[in-house]
Protein backbone atom coordinates (compact mmCIF):
# COMPACT_ATOMS: atom_id res chain seq x y z
CA UNK A 1 0.00 0.00 0.00
CA UNK A 2 0.98 3.62 -0.55
CA UNK A 3 0.91 6.23 2.22
CA UNK A 4 -1.66 8.85 1.17
CA UNK A 5 -1.27 11.23 4.10
CA UNK A 6 0.69 11.41 7.32
CA UNK A 7 0.17 13.61 10.35
CA UNK A 8 0.96 13.70 14.06
CA UNK A 9 4.38 14.14 15.64
CA UNK A 10 5.81 13.07 18.98
CA UNK A 11 5.99 16.04 21.31
CA UNK A 12 4.43 18.02 24.15
CA UNK A 13 2.15 20.33 22.18
CA UNK A 14 -1.60 19.87 22.64
CA UNK A 15 -2.15 18.03 19.36
CA UNK A 16 1.10 16.05 19.34
CA UNK A 17 0.86 12.30 19.84
CA UNK A 18 3.13 10.87 22.52
CA UNK A 19 2.14 7.20 22.59
CA UNK A 20 -0.77 6.21 20.38
CA UNK A 21 -2.63 3.07 21.49
CA UNK A 22 -5.65 2.87 19.18
CA UNK A 23 -7.38 4.71 16.36
CA UNK A 24 -10.83 4.92 14.81
CA UNK A 25 -12.55 7.00 12.14
CA UNK A 26 -16.00 8.49 12.76
CA UNK A 27 -18.76 8.49 10.17
CA UNK A 28 -18.27 12.25 9.69
CA UNK A 29 -14.63 11.71 8.72
CA UNK A 30 -12.64 12.50 11.87
CA UNK A 31 -9.68 10.46 13.08
CA UNK A 32 -9.77 9.80 16.84
CA UNK A 33 -6.71 8.49 18.72
CA UNK A 34 -6.08 7.36 22.29
CA UNK A 35 -2.76 8.75 23.54
CA UNK A 36 -1.33 6.80 26.48
CA UNK A 37 1.55 9.27 26.71
CA UNK A 38 -0.55 12.07 28.19
CA UNK A 39 -3.70 10.03 28.97
CA UNK A 40 -5.92 11.79 26.46
CA UNK A 41 -8.20 11.24 23.50
CA UNK A 42 -7.40 13.39 20.46
CA UNK A 43 -9.43 14.05 17.34
CA UNK A 44 -8.14 15.26 13.96
CA UNK A 45 -9.83 16.17 10.71
CA UNK A 46 -8.78 14.26 7.63
CA UNK A 47 -6.23 16.94 6.76
CA UNK A 48 -4.46 16.23 10.04
CA UNK A 49 -5.53 19.35 11.92
CA UNK A 50 -6.19 18.76 15.61
CA UNK A 51 -9.79 19.65 16.46
CA UNK A 52 -10.23 18.33 20.00
CA UNK A 53 -8.21 16.91 22.90
CA UNK A 54 -10.11 15.34 25.79
CA UNK A 55 -8.50 14.82 29.19
CA UNK A 56 -11.43 13.95 31.43
CA UNK A 57 -9.43 12.43 34.24
CA UNK A 58 -8.50 9.33 32.27
CA UNK A 59 -5.98 6.98 33.87
CA UNK A 60 -4.92 5.08 30.73
CA UNK A 61 -7.28 5.41 27.74
CA UNK A 62 -6.63 2.47 25.45
CA UNK A 63 -9.10 1.05 22.92
CA UNK A 64 -11.80 2.92 21.07
CA UNK A 65 -14.39 2.52 18.33
CA UNK A 66 -16.88 4.86 16.71
CA UNK A 67 -20.65 4.39 16.76
CA UNK A 68 -22.87 5.11 13.72
CA UNK A 69 -23.77 8.46 15.38
CA UNK A 70 -20.08 9.53 15.41
CA UNK A 71 -19.90 9.01 19.16
CA UNK A 72 -16.87 7.16 20.53
CA UNK A 73 -16.79 4.21 22.93
CA UNK A 74 -13.43 3.92 24.69
CA UNK A 75 -11.81 1.82 27.37
CA UNK A 76 -9.68 3.04 30.26
CA UNK A 77 -7.44 0.08 31.01
CA UNK A 78 -6.09 1.31 34.33
CA UNK A 79 -9.43 2.58 35.66
CA UNK A 80 -11.26 -0.55 34.49
CA UNK A 81 -13.97 1.52 32.84
CA UNK A 82 -15.84 2.06 29.61
CA UNK A 83 -16.70 5.60 28.47
CA UNK A 84 -19.05 7.15 25.92
CA UNK A 85 -17.64 10.31 24.38
CA UNK A 86 -20.00 12.65 22.52
CA UNK A 87 -18.58 15.65 20.70
CA UNK A 88 -19.16 18.08 17.85
CA UNK A 89 -15.92 17.37 16.06
CA UNK A 90 -16.60 19.98 13.38
CA UNK A 91 -16.60 22.71 16.05
CA UNK A 92 -14.14 21.00 18.37
CA UNK A 93 -16.65 20.94 21.24
CA UNK A 94 -16.95 18.17 23.81
CA UNK A 95 -20.59 17.58 24.71
CA UNK A 96 -20.37 14.67 27.11
CA UNK A 97 -17.87 12.17 28.48
CA UNK A 98 -19.83 9.59 30.45
CA UNK A 99 -18.66 6.44 32.22
CA UNK A 100 -21.07 3.74 31.05
CA UNK A 101 -19.47 0.68 32.64
CA UNK A 102 -17.07 0.17 35.55
CA UNK A 103 -15.40 -2.70 37.41
CA UNK A 104 -13.83 -4.13 34.28
CA UNK A 105 -10.41 -5.82 34.47
CA UNK A 106 -7.79 -4.10 32.31
CA UNK A 107 -10.14 -3.52 29.35
CA UNK A 108 -8.30 -2.78 26.14
CA UNK A 109 -9.70 -3.55 22.70
CA UNK A 110 -13.35 -2.62 22.10
CA UNK A 111 -15.71 -2.81 19.13
CA UNK A 112 -19.21 -1.48 18.42
CA UNK A 113 -21.68 -3.31 16.17
CA UNK A 114 -22.81 -0.82 13.53
CA UNK A 115 -26.25 -2.46 13.20
CA UNK A 116 -27.32 -3.49 16.70
CA UNK A 117 -25.20 -1.14 18.81
CA UNK A 118 -23.81 -4.07 20.83
CA UNK A 119 -20.37 -3.55 22.39
CA UNK A 120 -17.65 -6.16 22.91
CA UNK A 121 -14.64 -5.60 25.17
CA UNK A 122 -11.46 -7.63 25.70
CA UNK A 123 -10.27 -7.75 29.31
CA UNK A 124 -6.71 -8.82 30.16
CA UNK A 125 -6.66 -11.00 33.27
CA UNK A 126 -3.63 -11.50 35.49
CA UNK A 127 -2.72 -15.10 36.17
CA UNK A 128 -2.84 -16.52 39.68
CA UNK A 129 0.06 -18.82 40.38
CA UNK A 130 2.18 -20.35 37.61
CA UNK A 131 -0.55 -20.32 34.93
CA UNK A 132 -0.36 -17.93 32.00
CA UNK A 133 -2.27 -14.67 31.74
CA UNK A 134 -5.55 -14.89 29.86
CA UNK A 135 -8.16 -12.72 28.22
CA UNK A 136 -11.92 -12.46 28.63
CA UNK A 137 -14.52 -11.22 26.17
CA UNK A 138 -17.57 -9.40 27.49
CA UNK A 139 -20.50 -8.55 25.22
CA UNK A 140 -22.95 -5.81 26.16
CA UNK A 141 -26.21 -4.82 24.53
CA UNK A 142 -26.73 -1.28 23.19
CA UNK A 143 -28.24 -0.51 26.63
CA UNK A 144 -25.02 -1.80 28.25
CA UNK A 145 -26.57 -4.93 29.74
CA UNK A 146 -24.15 -7.88 29.92
CA UNK A 147 -25.38 -10.50 27.45
CA UNK A 148 -22.38 -12.82 27.19
CA UNK A 149 -18.85 -13.46 28.43
CA UNK A 150 -16.15 -16.09 28.15
CA UNK A 151 -12.51 -16.20 29.24
CA UNK A 152 -9.58 -18.11 27.76
CA UNK A 153 -10.14 -21.04 30.11
CA UNK A 154 -13.80 -21.31 29.22
CA UNK A 155 -13.10 -21.03 25.51
CA UNK A 156 -10.47 -23.75 25.86
CA UNK A 157 -13.14 -26.08 27.26
CA UNK A 158 -15.27 -25.53 24.16
CA UNK A 159 -12.65 -25.14 21.45
CA UNK A 160 -9.60 -27.24 20.52
CA UNK A 161 -7.10 -24.48 21.30
CA UNK A 162 -6.42 -21.84 23.92
CA UNK A 163 -7.41 -18.38 22.70
CA UNK A 164 -5.59 -15.21 23.75
CA UNK A 165 -7.52 -12.40 22.07
CA UNK A 166 -5.69 -9.20 21.19
CA UNK A 167 -8.16 -7.40 18.90
CA UNK A 168 -11.88 -7.62 18.19
CA UNK A 169 -14.36 -6.43 15.57
CA UNK A 170 -17.91 -7.01 14.39
CA UNK A 171 -18.51 -8.09 10.80
CA UNK A 172 -21.42 -6.63 8.83
CA UNK A 173 -23.68 -9.47 9.99
CA UNK A 174 -23.00 -8.62 13.66
CA UNK A 175 -20.68 -11.56 14.39
CA UNK A 176 -17.78 -11.18 16.84
CA UNK A 177 -14.35 -11.69 15.25
CA UNK A 178 -11.07 -11.81 17.21
CA UNK A 179 -7.37 -12.12 16.55
CA UNK A 180 -5.72 -14.95 18.48
CA UNK A 181 -1.96 -14.84 19.03
CA UNK A 182 -1.81 -18.40 20.42
CA UNK A 183 -3.01 -20.07 17.22
CA UNK A 184 -1.84 -17.18 14.98
CA UNK A 185 -5.34 -16.95 13.57
CA UNK A 186 -8.45 -14.84 13.12
CA UNK A 187 -11.52 -16.55 14.57
CA UNK A 188 -15.23 -15.82 14.30
CA UNK A 189 -17.08 -16.44 17.59
CA UNK A 190 -20.57 -15.88 16.20
CA UNK A 191 -23.34 -13.40 17.00
CA UNK A 192 -23.92 -12.36 20.63
CA UNK A 193 -27.01 -14.55 20.90
CA UNK A 194 -25.08 -17.66 19.73
CA UNK A 195 -21.75 -16.82 21.37
CA UNK A 196 -19.45 -18.66 21.37
CA UNK A 197 -19.07 -20.71 18.22
CA UNK A 198 -15.70 -21.56 16.66
CA UNK A 199 -15.10 -20.66 13.03
CA UNK A 200 -11.48 -19.96 12.00
CA UNK A 201 -11.48 -17.37 9.22
CA UNK A 202 -7.70 -17.15 8.74
CA UNK A 203 -5.51 -19.97 10.01
CA UNK A 204 -2.34 -19.61 7.91
CA UNK A 205 0.07 -16.83 7.07
CA UNK A 206 -0.10 -14.81 10.29
CA UNK A 207 2.75 -14.41 12.79
CA UNK A 208 1.40 -12.29 15.66
CA UNK A 209 -1.94 -10.66 14.75
CA UNK A 210 -2.72 -7.72 17.04
CA UNK A 211 -5.30 -5.63 15.18
CA UNK A 212 -8.13 -5.98 12.71
CA UNK A 213 -10.92 -4.01 11.07
CA UNK A 214 -13.45 -4.44 8.28
CA UNK A 215 -13.47 -2.19 5.23
CA UNK A 216 -16.58 -0.91 3.44
CA UNK A 217 -16.30 -3.70 0.83
CA UNK A 218 -16.20 -6.29 3.67
CA UNK A 219 -12.49 -7.03 3.20
CA UNK A 220 -10.72 -7.82 6.47
CA UNK A 221 -7.54 -5.89 7.34
CA UNK A 222 -5.20 -7.55 9.86
CA UNK A 223 -2.24 -5.87 11.55
CA UNK A 224 0.51 -8.47 12.00
CA UNK A 225 3.23 -7.28 14.36
CA UNK A 226 5.15 -10.52 13.90
CA UNK A 227 6.42 -9.46 10.49
CA UNK A 228 5.48 -5.76 10.72
CA UNK A 229 2.87 -5.91 7.98
CA UNK A 230 -0.75 -5.12 7.14
CA UNK A 231 -2.59 -7.94 5.42
CA UNK A 232 -5.88 -7.59 3.56
CA UNK A 233 -8.19 -10.57 3.08
CA UNK A 234 -11.30 -10.87 0.94
CA UNK A 235 -14.61 -11.61 2.64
Amino acid sequence: GFCLRRFGVRGDAGNDIKYALDVTVTSDGHVVVTDGGDCSVKAFDFEGRGVLAVREGFCLPWGLDATPKSEVILTDSEAGALYLLTADFQRGELKKCQMIRSRLVSPRAVAVCQTSGAVVVIEHLKARGPSKDSTRLKIFSAEMDLIGQMDSFGLNLVFPCRIYATAVAFDKEGRVVVTDVCSQAVICLGKPEEFPIFNPLISHGLSYPVGLTYMANDSLVVLDSGDHSIKVYSS
